[in-house]
């Protein structure tokens, strides 16, 4: 599979490469384009203030030009947290997509929102402060109108990006049966 990798917030940092590395020792090609162009964070509210002073155009702008020289190879979309909402975002506007993976994150729905059986994985805390029971429920029906087949997997008492050994979130447990359950979803995905 061709995986387009979105960062979370904290930006493009050791935690997206070692995922990137992972997923690229089960045979497929990574691509982690650095939205924040080569500024990282220690703390989500600096990575915030960094988003919205680039502002959320801008970084969706650099997200497409990202993808889109590889849109037509058929690509899965991947992201932590915020990289997760600006994968869903452009996983439902290409047609070409393979698939959405979630880590740790969903994005509003366009309400004309349309794909064709789009396979799509999440993966999230709970409770996760970012990903509220009510919200994933809305968010759960929303894409399922919208054509998506969609799998949600929770993992109790885990952080909020607790795929990353280098924050206080990191839960290795629920990490590990994250990335099982991914690679899983990422090979289903091949025939």
């Amino acid at each position: 599979m061709n995986i387009m990798l979105f960062h979370s917030t904290y930006g493009l940092g050791p935690a997206v490469h070692r995922a990137a590395d992972r997923l690229r020792a089960a045979g497929h090609e990574v691509f982690t384009p650095d939205l924040f162009e080569g500024r990282t964070f220690t703390t989500v509210e600096e990575g915030m203030a960094c988003r919205e002073e680039t502002g959320k155009e801008e970084l969706l702008r650099r997200a497409v030009l990202a993808a889109a020289p590889y849109s037509e190879r058929g690509l899965v979309y991947a992201g932590f947290s915020f990289g997760a909402s600006v994968a869903q975002t452009l996983a439902l506007g290409d047609g070409h997509a393979r698939g959405l993976l979630l880590l740790h994150g969903t994005s509003d729905i366009a309400a004309n929102a349309s794909v064709d059986d789009l396979p799509v994985q999440l993966h999230v805390a709970e409770p996760d402060p970012f990903e509220t029971d009510d919200w994933l429920s809305a968010w759960y029906l929303q894409m399922r109108r919208a054509g998506a087949d969609v799998e949600v997997y929770r993992y109790a008492g885990a952080g909020h990006l607790y795929t990353d050994p280098d924050l206080p979130d990191w839960d290795e447990e629920a990490a590990e049966a994250t990335w099982r359950v991914a690679l899983g979803f990422l090979e289903s995905l091949e025939g």
